[in-house]
């Protein structure tokens, strides 16, 4: 009777040792990053919140946040995939579960006409540029009251504050500018929107707040840090 009972006894010993090493390896992947374990939390409350945004693109700007400061209190996200004269800013209050904004948002003149097709990260090229930008102070300039942007990713918006792009109001962002050209006006390559919201949209966002900025743009997708955040880890925890 003995050789069973030890044989049992071997074989729950064992299968403690296979459920430690899970748990650890679980434990692991949810500190190196929650959203490995197939938490979209955030994700799913940016759609609820802003049912006319695309899913799709909601869910990169929560992976994106979620790898930069998961403890953001505002997120901000453009689609620049859809045409200017289309609401494509969403503005979100994270800690309290609103949405604060959704407008109209410009792009360069470098960019394109209606749609925005071209971006990039060099100075004077007049174009928008995509990826993860971090807010800093806001500032009275010859636009107006206006908000600096940090970007956060190299080679793609890391000259961000060096071309001065910034978020700002202007007066060819307006139903009435679509109604005469079909369009929005451009800019010089920063993210203007309707003067009428201008004061208390940048306020939302001022100081260590997060845009998110979107374009089906291959290569951007493929090796951006904050959207690889999850695939890293993922294989991390499996060794």
């Amino acid at each position: 009777m003995l050789r069973p009972t030890l044989s049992a006894w071997l074989l729950c010993a064992a299968g403690l040792m296979t459920s430690a090493t899970a748990g650890a390896e679980t434990t692991l992947a949810q500190v190196l990053h929650p959203r490995v374990l197939g938490d979209e939390a955030l994700a799913d409350t940016l759609t609820r919140l802003a049912p006319k945004a695309s899913p799709e693109v909601l869910e990169l700007a929560a992976e994106a946040l979620s790898c930069a400061d998961p403890g953001a209190e505002r997120l901000a996200v453009i689609d620049y995939s859809l045409p200017s004269s289309e609401p494509r800013l969403w503005v979100f209050d994270l800690a309290r579960e609103r949405l604060l904004f959704e407008e109209l948002v410009s792009h360069g003149r470098g960019s394109g006409d209606a749609l925005a097709t071209a971006f990039s990260n060099t100075p004077e090229s007049h174009q928008s540029s995509l990826g993860l930008f971090r807010t800093m102070n806001t500032y009275h300039g010859r636009n107006g009251y206006s908000l600096r942007l940090e970007g956060l990713e190299p080679g793609v918006n890391h000259l961000a504050y060096e071309r001065a792009i910034v978020m700002h109001g202007a007066d060819y962002v307006s139903e009435s500018f679509i109604e005469q050209t079909g369009r929005l006006g451009r800019s010089l390559g920063c993210p203007a929107v309707r003067q009428a919201v201008t004061y208390p949209l940048i306020d939302s966002l001022k100081e260590e707040q997060y845009l998110f900025a979107y374009y089906p743009d291959p290569e951007w997708l493929e090796n951006s840090a904050f959207l690889s955040c999850e695939r890293e880890a993922t294989q991390l925890a499996m060794y």
